[in-house]
């Protein structure tokens, strides 16, 4: 694609560094300087646009910031990889549904699946006496071959008869729950924090025990109110964003 260098206005009332930063951005986002490919160097973008190396430092620094370049030491600045962003921590909807429609290719393993008693943790969560049958199963997610997400969730068994022996392998669970047992999330409630994984996790998520993960939390209800869902997931987040909404 050949690259088109957009004037800049001196008597405009916007900042030079900003409308530097502005076409540069516009550059990236229509695909002229693609992921991973190095922007000019700051000595070419100051004689192209006829600015100063001032002007050009605070238009990158502003890029950095918005996480649109990121610079390596002695080589430059190079465009950012594009961060799929996710809703489904803001919404009822699974995290395989989300990441379908953003076209990624989903795999989820079943790494174990069995029915149990409800700990402390799973019972004041799903609001259930503790001991009660739930259905336990950790899920391993990958994202276009990497591993992506770990969850592990426990459902009242009352509410899910047979589902410990139900091949979910490369299944959405939501998709499960409302073919089979017309289960339809209303609302959820999640907590997110930074989490280092134990060594167990780690190894499945092919990481180290130092690398910062984001640990998710929650607990989904039917419509009449009936807790259905808890789990915990962790997280790799370095391809990926989460988005929120707030109306």
């Amino acid at each position: 694609m050949t690259m088109t260098y957009r004037r800049l206005t001196r008597d405009a009332g916007e900042p030079l560094w900003m409308q530097l930063m502005r076409a540069l951005r516009g550059q990236i986002e229509t695909g002229e300087i693609g992921p991973d490919q190095p922007l000019p160097s700051e000595a070419e973008l100051s004689d192209i646009y006829g600015v100063s190396r001032t002007v050009v430092r605070e238009a990158l620094r502003e890029l950095v910031q918005q996480r649109m370049i990121y610079k390596v030491k002695g080589r430059g600045a190079f465009v950012a990889p594009r961060k799929t962003e996710l809703r489904f921590v803001g919404s009822v909807s699974g995290s395989a549904d989300d990441l379908r429609e953003s076209g990624r290719r989903v795999t989820t393993h079943t790494v174990s699946q069995s029915l149990g008693k409800a700990d402390k943790r799973e019972a004041d969560l799903l609001r259930l006496p503790p001991g009660a049958p739930v259905v336990r199963m950790r899920r391993l997610r990958s994202v276009d071959g990497q591993p992506w997400l770990l969850v592990d969730t426990a459902l009242p068994a009352a509410l899910v008869p047979g589902l410990e022996r139900a091949v979910l392998e490369n299944q959405s669970l939501y998709d499960v729950l409302r073919r089979r047992y017309g289960l339809e999330p209303a609302a959820a409630d999640r907590w997110i924090e930074a989490v280092f994984p134990e060594p167990e996790d780690a190894a499945l998520l092919e990481v180290t025990t130092s690398t910062p993960l984001l640990g998710i939390e929650s607990v989904a209800w039917l419509p009449d109110g009936t807790r259905f869902e808890a789990y915990h997931a962790l997280h790799r987040s370095d391809q990926t964003r989460f988005y929120v909404g707030i109306r």
